[in-house]
């Protein structure tokens, strides 16, 4: 008779399962699932999370394609290569997105990339996409974005287009990247899509999506005030 553990997919991997001995990281990318689950930035079956196992050649460690973020067992993710492709046989479906993760791990001190649909980021990436993004200055929590001693920094947010274009879309995230002045760093978001946002580790990371997530909401509600 199977046990409640096992059904929560808790118990240890077996060995030679490509996932085994990653416990720690698939643990980490499920707490993730169920907070953002929980805070309505990964509902349905949006959204998805990665882990860096190795920056070049790139190895990561990605949800599946079409799982309950809020509910995700260590057998819904995927081990993959710098194609974007399984690693190992008889692995679950990656997201299409994959290769955005993929483009992303290969920034040098990356260790996690998280992908979240919330309604501020949505709104805003359609509200502000005819200028390519916007700024954020001024506020408190921009210090939690790695890097960032002042609230007098300026964040600029890029919103790219949305398209099921994916290796075309991967090409203009790495160009964004790579520019010689002001290279993307921490985050940007797809219109009417969601945000992508990573971090030096799965903590960074997180904290980037909470940091980012409560500046998109403080960003649109003072659209909607009364002019002074």
């Amino acid at each position: 008779m199977e046990s409640d553990f096992d059904k929560t997919g808790d118990s240890p991997l077996p060995l030679g399962h490509p996932l085994a001995g990653q416990e720690h990281h698939l643990d980490g990318l499920r707490e993730c699932g169920r907070l953002f689950h929980g805070r309505g930035w990964s509902v349905g079956t949006s959204s998805n999370y990665s882990v860096v196992l190795e920056n070049d050649p790139v190895e990561l460690i990605v949800t599946a394609s079409g799982m309950d973020k809020g509910r995700l067992t260590r057998n819904d993710f995927v081990r993959i290569g710098p194609d974007g492709k399984p690693l190992f046989e008889n692995q679950p479906r990656s997201s299409a997105e994959t290769m955005l993760h993929v483009v992303l791990a290969q920034t040098p001190g990356t260790g996690c990339i998280l992908h979240t649909h919330s309604v501020w980021g949505t709104l805003l990436s359609d509200y502000f996409f005819a200028d390519r993004g916007f700024e954020i200055q001024g506020y408190e929590m921009l210090k939690g974005l790695e890097g960032v001693k002042t609230h007098q920094h300026r964040q600029w947010v890029p919103v790219f287009d949305n398209t099921q274009d994916i290796p075309s879309l991967a090409v203009q995230v790495e160009e964004a990247l790579a520019r010689e002045k002001e290279p993307l760093q921490h985050g940007f978001l797809i219109r009417n899509h969601g945000l992508y946002t990573w971090g030096h580790d799965l903590f960074a990371a997180r904290r980037h999506v909470e940091i980012f997530e409560f500046l998109f909401e403080c960003v649109g509600r003072k659209l909607n005030l009364p002019a002074k």
